[in-house]
């Protein structure tokens, strides 16, 4: 009996030992979830505009441009079609709205015009072209510091031509060319004219160029039943009614259409550019709770979309973690330790 009760005592002082030797090692260790990385913040709607063509009209696009910038609404890449070229290069280019119209009110119309008799009266356009290059600095279109398009049509296809690249001036005037009243313009040994017969307000070029939320500026007139006054008023209202088909085909790609109230002013009336900035400006307003509520759509699903893969990813992970876990010898497992299943470092 005595020796039994010997043996009973050897073995509990040696479990005992046992026990603490384990130290802190042993006790069990609660289960723990791999950390989640933070998810990357959500990037902003990338803003688009697509500015049309309409001749002395087009200064309604800066009174747009200036309301948009005033409501926090800073478009990142711009397209234009004529009239909308010019303003789009000059946006493009660095130039906020009010710097824009500083330059159009000390505008000379004599300093973009320069007719050539022998060729029958019409524009060259190669004052365009200066005046353009000048205000850019005379850098290229993939040098300047918004994304820009300017739309024209080639004229021995009727192919839209979108220039993205290269002399910014050339490609205005290019756009801007209205036939029957500039000269075609040679590019590459073929020749180009307005962008307004493919393209009237260039809501794809914008896409092209990454826009995600496009906002149009349509200023171009329709048949209303009125003779239009003066050749370049005819001559500009058959162009529109040549596009119009089109052009109601991607202005419904657009997110919001913007139409300022110009469709009375003159194409070659410059004296009411003052007027044309302030219908600009209003018709901007009226438009600013759609495209408030449409970038704020496109946010909240791009959020939406980021949780959903943080969630994705954090499952995964934690399934991962669990196999981890799960992988550990009998023995981990009695004695709880945790198994470090952090990912290797690269």
């Amino acid at each position: 009996m005595k020796a039994r009760n010997a043996r009973l005592l050897l073995s509990l002082s040696l479990f005992g030992l046992l026990a603490a030797c384990g130290g802190e090692n042993t006790k069990p260790t609660p289960p723990t979830t791999a950390p989640v990385q933070p998810s990357t913040p959500v990037k902003p709607v990338k803003i688009g505009v697509a500015l049309g063509g309409g001749a002395a009209k087009g200064f309604a696009h800066i009174g747009v441009i200036k309301m948009l910038e005033a409501n926090g609404f800073e478009p990142v890449v711009v397209s234009g079609t004529s009239a909308g070229s010019v303003v789009g290069a000059l946006y493009a280019s660095g130039m906020n709205a009010f710097q824009m119209q500083q330059k159009a009110v000390a505008l000379d119309e004599a300093s973009i015009r320069d007719i050539r008799l022998f060729s029958g009266g019409l524009i060259q356009g190669q004052k365009l072209q200066d005046y353009v290059n000048a205000q850019v600095g005379n850098k290229p279109a993939e040098q300047l510091k918004k994304p820009f398009a300017a739309v024209a049509t080639q004229l021995e296809t009727g192919e839209r031509a979108v220039f993205v690249r290269g002399n910014v001036g050339q490609a205005v005037r290019a756009s801007s060319s209205i036939p029957g009243v500039f000269e075609p313009v040679i590019i590459g040994g073929k020749s180009f004219v307005d962008g307004g017969v493919v393209s009237p307000v260039p809501v794809d070029a914008a896409k092209q160029l990454g826009a995600e939320f496009v906002i149009a500026v349509d200023i171009s007139s329709r048949a209303n039943g009125q003779r239009p006054s003066g050749l370049l008023g005819a001559v500009n209202q058959s162009i529109t009614i040549m596009g119009q088909r089109l052009g109601e085909q991607e202005l419904a790609r657009a997110d919001v259409v913007i139409r300022p109230a110009v469709l009375d002013i003159g194409a070659a009336d410059f004296e009411q550019r003052g007027r044309a900035i302030l219908e600009g400006e209003k018709a901007a307003m009226a438009a600013m709770p759609q495209i408030r509520a449409g970038v704020a759509r496109l946010q909240q699903a791009r959020a939406a979309t980021a949780r959903n893969a943080d969630a994705r990813a954090a499952a995964a992970q934690a399934e991962a973690h669990q196999r981890c876990q799960d992988s550990r010898s009998r023995i981990e497992k009695l004695r709880g330790i945790e198994k470090n299943c952090s990912a290797p470092a690269r």
